[in-house]
């Protein structure tokens, strides 16, 4: 019921009207740099294995995924999963992405301190998703501010998990800049261009998941803040 409060939307909407822009912003890059076909003319698959060599991270195998930019490195079974349109493109956008979830591959290898720091939060926060609506739910019920900010305290680790993703992401996209330099897959001012507006689209996602988590949190602040102006 406090999802329908109109107060959530004043709260809300500059989040999400944020996350348009950047949705925009990022399907318009990758649509931008995906017609246009890297040099090298390896396909992201070809150019992740040739990462993964240079390397020497053989334990990472590279599989296709179903979905479009749904790209991602899972550390449990050392896999680069790459989107069709990733896996098979040799545009630059390919390149781009394919690099960057290797970055995430690399953190891994070198048990990169904000990767691990990451990860330990994820169990916290799916369990917090649910347990802070109910801590907030029953302070209510029971009138009992205390317990409504314990929920709100539960609800800030979704806001330290997005803060933590950020130099995740930027770490492995400047991994995935360098590599593909150095390793000669992307050439020429224009190819770096390309690489960078991607990455950079890219990282703009989790800038704005950061804001949204603490608009959201600020929300449920206020509504346990107005709970104890209405008690007084």
């Amino acid at each position: 019921m406090y999802m329908l409060n109109p107060t959530y939307f004043i709260y809300m909407l500059p989040a999400i009207l944020l996350m348009m822009v950047v949705q925009y912003y990022v399907r318009s890059a990758y649509q931008k740099w995906s017609k246009v076909p890297a040099r090298s003319r390896m396909s992201g698959a070809q150019a992740a294995q040739r990462l993964i060599q240079r390397g020497g991270l053989y334990q990472v195998s590279v599989e296709g995924v179903a979905g479009n930019l749904t790209d991602h490195y899972d550390p449990r079974t050392k896999i680069l999963k790459l989107s069709q349109g990733v896996y098979q493109g040799s545009s630059v956008a390919s390149l781009a992405i394919a690099a960057h979830e290797l970055g995430h591959a690399m953190q891994d290898q070198e048990e990169y301190f904000p990767l691990r720091l990451r990860a330990a939060l994820v169990p916290a926060v799916n369990i917090g998703s649910y347990l802070g609506w109910i801590f907030i739910i029953l302070g209510f019920l029971l009138r009992f501010q205390q317990l409504a900010w314990v929920g709100v305290v539960i609800f800030a680790l979704g806001a330290v998990f997005a803060l933590a993703t950020i130099p995740v992401e930027l770490n492995a996209s400047a991994r995935a800049k360098r590599l593909l330099v150095e390793s000669g897959l992307i050439t020429g001012d224009d190819e770096q261009r390309g690489v960078n507006n991607v990455l950079n689209a890219a990282a703009l996602t989790y800038v704005a998941a950061l804001i949204t988590a603490v608009l959201q949190l600020l929300y449920y602040a206020s509504m346990v803040l107005g709970m104890g102006s209405r008690r007084r």
